[in-house]
């Protein structure tokens, strides 16, 4: 757990610095736990994101880009009714929960001075963001409603008294001398990373295995020494923001942790730290939510076509018998007079072989003879038809799979506002029902390109569905521009607005198509690029699907540092 009661308290130093004092301008609801507040503090707007995700419950200011529903959630509103307007008067921590308290002071609708408080609880699942009258300590309402069903010791309803977390009488770890934690800690009964979580204060296990790491053994000096000069660096405010990537995952903490091994990178802020973090894991988990029906629905036709083409292939196989049924009939009409109804099979000679071997047919023996022989050629004709049937069959089921593969990348690398594109689209092309509309404004929305710069401040555009695909290489590209894509791998459209780019803004937008494709996580993925003049999209092929030639190919590692850097810039 890296946003930890310690961390919690360098965040609000930092949120205290920044926008204490600030004026609240607007806030936001872009997703159902999330809310966005744009504070006007010391000059400048700040963007204030409070998180109550249950993965994912974070407070932090942020640089990321939020799209605003246009029917806000009813907290929205009651939000923007109490506190638009009105001043953050002090930031401040409940111990060293994580728990951080806003107060504000603003106007109620007779004009009198009213005082708010809003909490954010960071618990996990239990997380919530709670508006307060502070004068009555009354409960306004809150993102996450918690009924006495749930919990009657805390009941999170309109009108119920705000009642605080319920204490855990753990010791400050920023006020014990060496005696308390000798005191507390038992050596004899190990686990002593869990005994400093359990007896200390805002301490995480994640922080208490770093201190056991620096301790190197467990001896008591030694272990109360490294508590002592961590909780010292602590109290002092020595924050270095810092994450650590290696191949098993991503942690973060606001200062290096030596005990787990990766890539260090430090950042100026914890909310820059935040950000680079969270980047694409809290985007992906609402694309989930709001498209798991769709991710459903293509994951089931893409296992269609998957078994159709199975299908159609042991067809396939039974058909490529045509011309030993046509010898079958053509040999028993030879042979009529050496049958009779009733048989099971006949043993004749096949004169189409050189050596005149023998064959031995199989009848049915409730037909005549010349029945047998007619069968057979009507078998004979059903395959031959069969053959050029199946073939198409299996040509479009194989275009049908490629397509729908290609629309389940574009849902992994999808942003929210993505999703609507991805679902029109299946409704345009007869997959799924249209979704009703709630206004006539809706329909028209425009297709909004994703935008990169590459160091030499070239413009890169890229397209993240089929939709943008096509709408980017047949609208917006010039035809001596250079279009990218992966090399027979599902991906986005990826074009450069130069005529002549440079090789190192050509490397930079193959990341960029290498990165928005299936092979994201893999190395030397190869990018095909040529100017779009020799890109072709087929009459009547699926969107997003196009021909090229004269294409040159260069190999690149995706790498997600680059990526953001050109859309930083």
């Amino acid at each position: 757990m890296s946003f930890d009661g310690l961390f919690t308290r360098a965040i609000t130093k930092e949120l205290t610095e920044t926008i204490k004092g600030g004026r609240i301008n607007k806030i936001h609801q872009p997703y159902q736990n999330e809310l966005i507040i744009i504070v006007r503090a010391n000059g400048k707007n700040h963007k204030l994101l409070l998180s109550a995700h249950p993965s994912y419950a974070r407070v932090q200011l942020t640089n990321e880009q939020y799209d605003n529903p246009q029917d806000p959630p009813m907290f929205c509103m009651l939000l923007r009714k109490h506190l638009e307007g009105a001043i953050i008067e002090d930031i401040y921590q409940i111990g060293l929960d994580r728990v951080i308290v806003f107060e504000f002071k603003g106007r109620n609708e007779i004009g009198d001075i009213s005082y708010k408080q809003l909490f954010v609880e960071i618990m996990g699942r239990h997380s919530n963001i709670i508006l307060v009258e502070k004068e009555r300590n009354l409960i306004l309402d809150s993102i996450k409603h918690v009924p006495p069903a749930v919990n009657t010791y805390r009941t999170i309803l309109p009108g119920q008294t705000y009642i605080f977390p319920p204490a855990q009488h753990k010791q400050d770890p920023l006020l014990a001398t060496k005696e308390d934690i000798l005191k507390a800690l038992d050596f004899n009964s190990g686990k002593l990373d869990k005994q400093i979580v359990e007896h200390f204060a805002g301490v995480s296990p994640l922080l208490a295995k770093e201190i056991l790491f620096r301790a190197k053994l467990p001896h008591p000096d030694q272990l109360t020494d490294a508590c002592l000069t961590i909780f010292r660096m602590i109290k002092a405010h020595e924050e270095i923001p810092t994450m650590i990537v290696n191949e098993k995952k991503e942690t973060f903490y606001f200062f290096p942790l030596e005990h787990i091994n990766g890539e260090t990178k430090t950042f100026t802020t914890l909310s820059e730290l935040l950000d680079r973090f969270y980047v694409g894991k809290a985007e992906r988990d609402r694309v989930k939510q709001k498209g798991h029906d769709l991710e459903r629905f293509v994951k089931n036709e893409i296992e269609k076509n998957e078994s159709k083409i199975k299908k159609l292939h042991k067809t396939l196989e039974y058909a490529q018998n045509a011309e030993e049924f046509q010898l079958y009939g053509e040999l028993l009409t030879a042979n009529i007079y050496a049958m009779t109804k009733g048989m099971k099979q006949i043993e004749v000679q096949n004169y189409y072989d050189e050596n005149g071997a023998s064959i031995t047919i199989e009848l049915d023996p409730r037909k005549t003879p010349v029945e047998n022989a007619q069968q057979y050629f009507s078998k004979y004709q059903k395959a031959k038809h069969a053959q050029t049937v199946v073939v198409e069959q299996i040509h479009k089921a194989e275009e049908e799979l490629l397509y729908f593969e290609n629309v389940l990348q574009q849902l992994e690398n999808a942003s929210p506002k993505d999703i609507e594109e991805i679902r029109d689209e299946l409704a345009e092309e007869g997959y799924m029902k249209q979704k009703q509309r709630k206004s006539s404004k809706q329909k028209t929305q425009k297709i909004i390109l994703e935008k990169y710069i590459a160091t030499d401040g070239t413009e890169i555009l890229v397209g993240k569905n089929n939709k943008q695909n096509d709408y980017l290489t047949n609208k917006v590209a010039a035809r001596d521009e250079i279009w990218l894509h992966t090399k027979y791998i599902p991906g986005s459209h990826v074009v450069i607005r130069s005529k002549h780019p440079s090789s190192e803004t050509i490397a930079e937008a193959a990341h960029l198509a290498a990165y928005f494709s299936k092979a994201r996580n893999s190395s030397s993925v190869p990018v095909d690029y040529t100017k779009v003049r020799y890109v072709k999209k087929p009459n009547g092929s699926k969107p997003g699907f196009v021909i090229y030639e004269n294409q040159q190919t260069i190999y690149v590692t995706p790498d997600i540092e680059k990526v953001l850097a050109m859309k930083e810039n």
